[in-house]
């Protein structure tokens, strides 16, 4: 069975599970307005970056990041299912300057379900072409802004991830503070954990030296959403969620044609947060998030890798009316799994 056969299979699941959830959990309307039968189409831009940061005791031995500082993202969402897809545009400045940090590139394809209280994230992410940022630490006389960064242009991360969500607040909407498919009208939290589960595939080649790592990750967040609902169309909503996972890590190495294999397990820690700011009304939609995340695992006794990020997203949306065709086809296709 192939892999794309298995993933056809879980999709055909979700959707099927999803379209039942729809029908046995209610919506609180007086806390709660859903805009799930309306198509919303959005677009947002991040500053967050894939950075990697190796640590020996309290110095930095070496930071590494892709030349990408603005990505941007389009989505849509209908009823129970939303997709997105991220790039990171060349008509940016800060996303051309190839000449001293090399060319990088950078694709994200995220899908995502609504089934009752659960949700239900896939993604597959690759970013290739990394710099070293402290390149400074490695090459004497370097001139920041005249001579180019040390470059790995072959290093290359794909990501295949899930995530599974469960919201234990029926007052609280986790769609109206992250997809905006419904507006939550009275102020209100929730407990969210989170259990995220993915498969990680790192790897470069460079001169006589090839390295290949597999990982499977997993960890469990304990997150906590509220939101402020101020007057009709605004809201504020800070959130904060600690995690603790792990990490299993192969790695194969070919040095001068001789070949290394290496297994280790690793406890990672997260530490997740934000503050969002939004405007809601019938049809549009804007708002602007403020966010970090901080992670972290000991990669022996004396060294640490770290990720530590703070980050803006900035987004505006608006819904439509959804076409009859497409409305029709939902309602036949909701009765026949009915």
């Amino acid at each position: 069975m192939t892999v794309f056969y298995k993933f056809r299979i879980l999709i055909v699941f979700l959707l099927s599970f999803s379209l039942y959830s729809q029908n046995v959990e209610e919506i609180d309307t007086t806390s709660i307005i859903s805009y799930a039968d309306k198509i919303i189409i959005k677009t947002n831009l991040s500053t967050e970056t894939d950075t990697y940061i190796l640590k020996t005791g309290n110095t930095l031995d070496l930071k590494i990041l892709p030349n990408n500082s603005y990505k941007l993202f389009l989505s849509l969402d209908y009823q129970f299912i939303g997709l997105s897809f991220g790039f990171a545009p060349n008509f940016f400045n800060d996303n051309q300057d190839d000449v001293l940090k090399g060319e990088s590139s950078f694709s994200d394809l995220k899908f995502r379900f609504f089934l009752g209280n659960w949700v239900q994230g896939i993604q597959y992410k690759k970013i290739k072409g990394y710099y070293v940022e402290n390149t400074q630490d490695f090459e004497d006389n370097w001139i920041e802004g005249m001579n180019p960064y040390l470059q790995i242009p072959s290093l290359a991360n794909v990501t295949w991830g899930m995530s599974t969500s469960y919201i234990f607040n029926p007052k609280f909407s986790i769609r109206n503070i992250l997809y905006q498919t419904e507006w939550q009208k009275k102020s209100a939290g929730s407990f969210v954990p989170t259990l995220y589960y993915d498969y990680n595939k790192s790897s470069f080649d460079f001169s006589d030296s090839k390295s290949e790592e597999n990982t499977f990750n997993t960890r469990l967040a304990f997150g906590y959403h509220y939101t402020f609902v101020i007057k009709e169309n605004w809201f504020i909503a800070p959130n904060i969620s600690p995690s603790l996972g792990i990490k299993f890590s192969k790695t194969k190495s070919n040095v001068d044609n001789i070949e290394y294999t290496e297994k280790d397990t690793y406890l990672t820690k997260f530490l997740e947060g934000g503050l969002q700011i939004g405007y809601s009304t019938k049809k549009v939609i804007f708002g602007a998030n403020f966010n970090f995340n901080s992670s972290w695992y000991k990669k022996d006794k004396v060294s640490l890798v770290e990720n530590d990020q703070v980050f803006g997203v900035v987004y505006f949306g608006y819904r439509f009316d959804t076409p009859k065709f497409i409305e029709d086809s939902y309602n036949w296709l909701n009765k026949k799994i009915k």
